[in-house]
């Protein structure tokens, strides 16, 4: 098949999604697919390759699309940067003949992360313009994107959530912060933005560092206990795999730096504990209207309660990624998690 591997973009998780980008365009070569690995807010300029061809002819190509890509660095990306490489990206977020490149394509396969890649824009123009692509639809993207009306569906649905409150920037704060509290950016990703406040001293800097992100923050309550996280592909749930940072918790660095943390999959779980995370991971799945297959992310209490903090849509295909690893431990290759992922996407 004719595959554009959408990626970079200009959010907070650039470099993630350049890492999954990188690994799925690879992987669908090896299975003998004309990929191509393109940056959706750079593209790709017609002049680089030959002017009076059609843009089908660009999977033909023989090159290395992911030679210039590198590593995941500690630090999440200079975005700045990056939008000063397009004067007009103001005017147009889709970069050079991606729109065209993407409609030559038999599919789309979604790498992107964060805003503008998870949030369902680019899905919905997608569905406009009759291009098919990997994933949710737009609807249950920008639902799962914010956390606020995620956390809200999932009361409704009865699925246990940790308790919070959203905070508007420049709002009068109504309801009081009790100690120790988790603060995030309402529609972030990767951690990113997200902080643990002790006291009321850290509490100030958490806020100030998650509106840099996001007009909007969660505050919640602060779970100690063993984290998790449980895909789902088609309504049903993977194996449950645990997370255990060496030092600090699961944030943009444990993320991706390898070595940084310890995942075991299939976790070490009773049976009744396993079901029953499944079980939620599935119903918030649902809960969601998501379609095709996602990730839960959830903690777990010292005294053995379990609540589901958030949803992935598009979640990492890095080297460190924790979907790839609960397919192998069902026996699936991050190949065949590749085409299983387009296989949905075409039914859909």
């Amino acid at each position: 098949m004719k595959i554009v591997v959408l990626a970079g973009g200009i959010s907070t998780e650039r470099d993630v999604s350049l890492s999954s980008g990188t690994m799925i365009y690879r992987a669908l070569k090896e299975r003998g697919h004309k990929a191509i690995l393109l940056d959706v807010y750079l593209g790709y300029e017609w002049e680089d390759f030959c002017q009076d061809k059609a843009p089908e002819s660009i999977f033909e190509i023989e090159k290395d699309w992911a030679l210039a890509i590198g590593t995941i660095s500690e630090k999440n990306p200079d975005i700045e940067q990056i939008k000063a490489m397009r004067p007009d990206g103001e005017k147009n977020f889709f970069g050079p003949n991606v729109i065209a490149l993407c409609q030559a394509a038999d599919v789309v396969f979604m790498a992107l992360h964060g805003e503008n890649g998870e949030n369902g824009k680019i899905q919905a123009c997608f569905d406009l313009m009759g291009i098919t692509y990997t994933g949710t639809d737009y609807v249950s993207s920008a639902l799962a994107m914010d956390k606020g009306l995620t956390k809200e569906l999932f009361t409704v649905c009865g699925i246990p959530s940790p308790c919070g409150f959203r905070l508007r920037k420049g709002q009068k704060q109504e309801k009081e912060a009790v100690f120790p509290c988790i603060v995030k950016a309402c529609c972030g990703g990767s951690s990113v933005g997200v902080s643990i406040a002790f006291r009321e001293e850290d509490y100030e800097k958490a806020l100030a560092e998650a509106f840099t992100y996001d007009d909007e923050v969660i505050v919640e309550q602060y779970i100690k206990g063993r984290e998790f996280s449980v895909g789902v592909m088609d309504g049903k749930a993977l194996p449950i795999i645990e997370i255990a940072p060496l030092t600090g918790f699961y944030d943009y660095k444990n993320k991706y730096q390898p070595g940084s943390t310890i995942e075991t999959c299939p976790a070490d779980l009773p049976e009744d504990k396993t079901k029953e995370i499944q079980g939620y991971a599935e119903k918030a799945f649902t809960a969601l209207r998501l379609k095709s297959y996602a990730r839960m992310d959830f903690m777990m209490s010292e005294k053995g309660e379990v609540f589901c903090l958030e949803a992935n849509t598009l979640p990492g295909m890095t080297p460190t990624s924790l979907l790839p690893q609960e397919a192998a431990a069902l026996g699936m290759s991050f190949g065949e998690l590749c085409e299983k992922i387009l296989e949905t996407a075409l039914v859909k």
